[in-house]
């Protein structure tokens, strides 16, 4: 597939890869935006309405949180961004003075959709639930579709999602794609088609303005090798900023796995950033991480929170269990996060089983410290030649 090509600015460098390992295809960099420099690779927790589930933007801060996404498809629907412009833009409006991401709502307004009846198992689980957002009509000029907020209808182009994107002001945006779910994507080839020219309109829009925002594409082609190849390679002939790999990830790690493989040798002509789309389970990072990948965005540590489940170590605690009714030990002996060093087992459970609110705050702390200590771990791994 070729795209024509139009003068633009040449391709600004935000990532700058300080080792390779040894043993993998795992690196470690340093990628600068306008609000700071983070060491990757890095999890990235998502902050859906410009707020993480169930603590405030300040403990995301102290718990370790560099890079924080944002869903456009929400705050686009509310509070709109007009409203977040004129408040100053999506860093004043959270209060949040570190890099942030904003996606291009494509994800959402596709996945939400009860377009496919089949409700096959994904890895990012995203058919696990109907909404009454609803697509209307997909077309070459965008996506028409109703709003799960007030049943109204919404229209969504390429150029358009990046005009809202330029009103939040994140410093990482992302061009309008097209999200087929498992049983299509990586089949229809007119999706796949009409997804690049899209991310084509929606790079040649953030061009006219750049505002000091870099622009990653999205590498399609669900878990077909050669549309993933085919889709890495159309889009770095285009001047993005970075990549991520996006679309249907499969149904299980080792389909993932076949996507991260297939993509490499491609992917490592570049020392330009790679972002792994909604995966953020160790697991997951882990395989992205040998595989090359610098980020990972994903709801993991509230999602364990709100079930019950506390990471420690490589393992798990299983909060509501009675065994912890009296553990006066607290998640982890080494962890320095506040839940840690204010509060025991016993008393996380209690207020787990009682149903207080403020379990998921201090639950969520202690999952979102241990995700940001245990990748600054995997940075030290591979520095010393074990990753």
């Amino acid at each position: 597939m070729r795209l024509s090509l139009r003068k633009c600015n040449p391709r600004r460098s935000l990532h700058t890869v300080t080792y390779n390992s040894t043993v993998s295809r795992a690196r470690v960099g340093v990628l600068s935006t306008p609000h700071g420099a983070f060491e990757t690779p890095s999890f990235v927790p998502v902050a859906t309405n410009g707020a993480l589930k169930y603590v405030t933007n300040l403990d995301g801060r102290r718990a370790g949180t560099q890079l924080m996404f944002c869903n456009t498809y929400h705050l686009n629907l509310h509070p709109g961004p007009k409203v977040i412009a004129e408040l100053g833009g999506l860093h004043k409006f959270m209060k949040y003075d570190g890099p942030l991401i904003t996606d291009s709502g494509g994800f959402q307004i596709f996945s939400l959709a009860a377009r496919d009846g089949s409700n096959a198992p994904e890895l990012k689980g995203q058919a696990k639930k109907r909404s009454r957002t609803l697509v209307r009509r997909v077309s070459e000029e965008g996506v028409e579709f109703v709003s799960y907020r007030d049943g109204s209808r919404q229209f969504i182009s390429p150029e358009s999602t990046v005009d809202i994107q330029k009103d939040l002001g994140a410093d990482i945006i992302i061009p309008l794609d097209e999200l087929l779910p498992l049983s299509r994507d990586g089949q229809d080839r007119s999706s796949f088609d009409r997804t690049h020219r899209w991310q084509k309109r929606s790079l040649d829009r953030h061009l006219q303005n750049p505002k000091d925002q870099f622009m990653f594409a999205v590498i399609h082609g669900g878990t077909n090798p050669d549309l993933r190849k085919e889709s890495c390679e159309t889009l770095q002939t285009l001047p993005f900023d970075g990549f991520a790999i996006g679309g249907s990830l499969g149904a299980s790690h080792e389909d993932l796995q076949g996507v991260l493989h297939a993509l490499y040798p491609t992917l490592s002509l570049s020392s330009s950033p790679r972002h792994l789309l909604g995966i953020g389970d160790k697991r997951g990072i882990l395989s992205g991480v040998r595989h090359g990948i610098d980020t990972f965005d994903s709801v993991y540590p509230a999602q364990l929170a709100r079930h019950g489940t506390l990471l420690s170590g490589d393992d798990v605690i299983r909060i509501g269990k009675q065994v912890y009714a009296t553990d006066k030990a607290p998640v982890e002996e080494t962890c320095s996060c506040m839940t840690c060093q204010r509060h025991c087992r016993g008393y996380l459970r209690h207020l787990y089983k009682a149903k207080e609110g403020a379990y998921l705050t201090l639950a969520t702390i202690h999952n979102l410290h241990h995700m940001m200590t245990w990748m600054a771990s995997i940075r030290d791994q591979i520095r010393e030649g074990n990753l």
